[in-house]
């Protein structure tokens, strides 16, 4: 069997996604001797631009990245976004809420010209993603699942309901009713519901499901005395980029 080419590459970003596929533990040997990898910086000396499938971290932040992007897109016949910043912005959006030049002033001060930045965004902004891991960082079950089903030639089954039915599987209990503040209800699960489990509510680094059923969570939100004001600093924390939308209006 022929195996698929992999590049692995990042952005701008904190490098961190790219680690969580060497730190795949058990999976690592069975994941490097299922593809051939021919282009990862963070753990390969060889470069190469012989690759059928890119897998991506890190945002479009400088005008750098869009050439690289660009490249890669070019080369690869499948794209994977990996992590919160290529699949929406991730924390280098909180830039953006600033404006660019005020955020490097604020940064870089008088030598806020020497940088090369520019606004933040997703990925799929530039050029077509073909699936998402998604997360900061993502799981590395998804990784390795989505990979997986490319080489067998399956669509990845990718989760699109809200972490909110990952707790309820769980039995775990709502953290709104402990006096914790959670965007689970219009989160994309896929991390079993690792932040409420650990009694820390959901930041949404997952990004927003497609349709978030945003009355509910507005409803929810006034039953316990709190509105959309008080947790919409901590989503922009991952989701500045891409706002939430309520579709069904």
């Amino acid at each position: 069997m022929i195996k698929p080419r992999i590049g692995v590459f990042g952005l701008t970003g904190c490098g961190g996604c790219q680690l969580e596929i060497l730190n795949l533990e058990d999976d690592l040997i069975d994941f490097v001797n299922a593809v051939d990898i021919v282009h990862f910086t963070e753990a390969i000396t060889e470069h190469s631009d012989n690759y059928e499938v890119a897998l991506i971290e890190g945002s479009v932040s400088t005008n750098h990245d869009v050439e690289r992007l660009e490249h890669i897109a070019k080369v690869a016949k499948i794209i994977v976004a990996i992590g919160a910043c290529s699949s929406t912005g991730g924390l280098n959006c909180l830039k953006n809420l600033y404006g660019v030049e005020k955020a490097k002033e604020l940064v870089y001060g008088d030598k806020k010209d020497w940088i090369d930045a520019i606004e933040t965004k997703p990925i799929d902004e530039y050029v077509k993603v073909d699936y998402y891991a998604r997360g900061c960082p993502p799981t590395r079950s998804e990784i390795v699942d989505i990979v997986k089903s490319l080489i067998v030639g399956k669509t990845p089954e990718i989760p699109n309901y809200p972490v909110c039915i990952e707790c309820k599987k769980l039995n775990n209990t709502c953290l709104y009713d402990l006096g914790i503040a959670c965007m689970g209800p219009v989160t994309r699960a896929g991390c079993n519901a690792r932040c409420p489990s650990s009694i820390s509510g959901c930041e949404g680094c997952r990004g927003p499901i497609d349709e978030p059923n945003i009355n509910a969570q507005i409803d929810l939100l006034k039953k316990y005395g709190l509105t959309v004001e008080d947790i919409m600093e901590g989503f922009n924390l991952y989701n500045a980029c891409k706002k939430i939308t309520d579709k069904s209006k």
